[in-house]
C-alpha cells in the first residue's frame, strides 16, 4: 500500500521505517512544524508528578534539573520512550489515549500525594488539567511548544502525489487537520482523495476534513497505525 504520513519527521521516523520494512510505499508530507515556547522558571521540587501528552513536551523541557524519580505519566509508548531516554525512572504509560491517561492518573496517584505538573503544547484536544482539578487534584499546566502550519509544499512532490495518490493518510491533531485542509485547497487537491482512507486521531480531527470526499474515515489511537492496515 501507499501510505502518506503528515507528522514532523522526528515524530514519525520509526513508523516510516516500520511501514517500509512491511513492504509499503511511504510518502512523507509534514503539515506542521513544532517550535519551542519559552516558559517561566519553575521550581520542579514543588511537584510530586509530571504529565506528558506528547514527546515534544519532553523535548522542550529542561529535564536536567528535575528529579528523575518523580512519577511520570505519559500518553503513549512514544512519549514513554522519550521520557525514559531523558532519564525518568518511574514512568506509567497509557495506550495513546488521553482519556485512558486520565484514568491511569486517577488509579495511580492520590490527590493527597502532592501537586502535578502538566507539560503540553499551546493547543490541546482535551482539558486534562481541568478534568483532574474537578477530581480534586492540584494541577499546574505549562506550555513549552507550539505547532505552526506549513504553508508551502514542493511542487514536484505534489505532481508525483497526484500520479499515485495514497491508499491511507494519517492525521494526528486538529492543528494538523486544519493545515492539511488548507494545503489541499491551496494546491487544488480536493478531488483527488476518493480512493484514500483517512485515519484521524480523534472525531474532532476528522470533522475538520469531512468536506473532502474520502473512501472511508477511521479513528485511531497513537500506536495503532500498523493494526489499522488490516482493517481496510
Amino acid at each position: 500500500m501507499h501510505i502518506l504520513l503528515t507528522r514532523p519527521l522526528e515524530d514519525i521516523q520509526e513508523l516510516i521505517l516500520k511501514f517500509q520494512e512491511l513492504g509499503h510505499v511511504v510518502s512523507h508530507m509534514p503539515v506542521i512544524k513544532i517550535e519551542k515556547v519559552n516558559y517561566k522558571s519553575i521550581n520542579f521540587s514543588e511537584f510530586s508528578g509530571i504529565i506528558f501528552t506528547s514527546s515534544n513536551a519532553i523535548k522542550y523541557l529542561d529535564t536536567r534539573i528535575i528529579d528523575k524519580n518523580k512519577i511520570c505519566f505519559c500518553v503513549g509508548s512514544a512519549t514513554e520512550k522519550k521520557a525514559r531516554s531523558a532519564g525518568f525512572q518511574n514512568v506509567i504509560s497509557a495506550d495513546g489515549n488521553v482519556s485512558n491517561l486520565k484514568e491511569l492518573i486517577l488509579q495511580n496517584f492520590n490527590p493527597s500525594s502532592g501537586k502535578l505538573l502538566y507539560v503540553s503544547g499551546e493547543v490541546t484536544t482535551n482539558d486534562l488539567d481541568q478534568d483532574l482539578i474537578s477530581n480534586g487534584y492540584d494541577v499546574k499546566r505549562i506550555i513549552n511548544y507550539t505547532a505552526r502550519s506549513i504553508e508551502n509544499l514542493d511542487e514536484k512532490f505534489i505532481e508525483k502525489l497526484k500520479q499515485k495518490m495514497p491508499d491511507i493518510v494519517y492525521v494526528y491533531s486538529q492543528n494538523s487537520a486544519l493545515s492539511f485542509l488548507k494545503l489541499i485547497k491551496n494546491y487544488n487537491l480536493s478531488d483527488f482523495w476518493m480512493n484514500t482512507n483517512l485515519m484521524c486521531i480523534s472525531e474532532k480531527t476528522s470533522s475538520i476534513l469531512n468536506e473532502i470526499k474520502w473512501k472511508k474515515i477511521f479513528i485511531f489511537s497513537s500506536g495503532e497505525e500498523e493494526f489499522l492496515l488490516y482493517k481496510i
